[in-house]
């Protein structure tokens, strides 16, 4: 189980957040979405993303986006072959960031600990993708194993990404 892929409409809003970013007005949007920098997996070409963090932890520092559309997501797929260029959250920028896939189970809970911090926004997203809202229900529990989360974190100094 996993959203249907997006109509046009719902592409362009999603790439709205990125107009901002450009214009250097990121820090707007504040953590609550980053800018994903990276290259195509075929075309080799820089691709930008701008992805909702879920989660965010500023003492790591660390930020979980999830795949709307699972592993099925083109920026997923970029990053299974190689790894990010860069990330900018709010002011911060990581130049070749770590980026790890969570294991289902830490994915929920970062579900989880988003839908009790944000409950309108996690209500409006899920209505909008077709997701379960309901955490009791075994169609949540499928969901949640098809999600596809990725936490960032910058390289450490004088490391590369992952």
């Amino acid at each position: 189980m996993s959203a249907p892929s997006p109509n046009r409409l719902l592409r362009l809003f999603f790439k709205t957040p990125i107009v901002l970013y450009r214009l250097r007005m990121g820090w707007l949007l504040g953590s609550r979405f980053l800018l994903l920098t990276h290259k195509g997996r075929r075309t080799g070409r820089t691709r930008q993303t701008v992805l909702e963090v879920v989660g965010y932890d500023r003492a790591i520092p660390e930020a979980v986006v999830i795949a709307a559309w699972g592993v099925r997501a083109q920026w997923v797929r970029n990053l299974e072959a190689r790894p990010a260029i860069g990330v900018q959250i709010g002011r911060a920028c990581w130049t070749a960031p770590e980026h790890r896939i969570l294991d289902p189970k830490r994915a929920a809970e970062v579900i989880a600990a988003y839908r009790h911090e944000h409950p309108l926004a996690a209500r409006a997203i899920g209505k909008l993708l077709g997701w379960p809202l309901d955490a009791t229900s075994p169609a949540y529990e499928q969901f949640v194993q098809t999600l596809c989360a990725v936490a960032f974190r910058p390289a450490p100094p004088g490391g590369a990404g992952s």
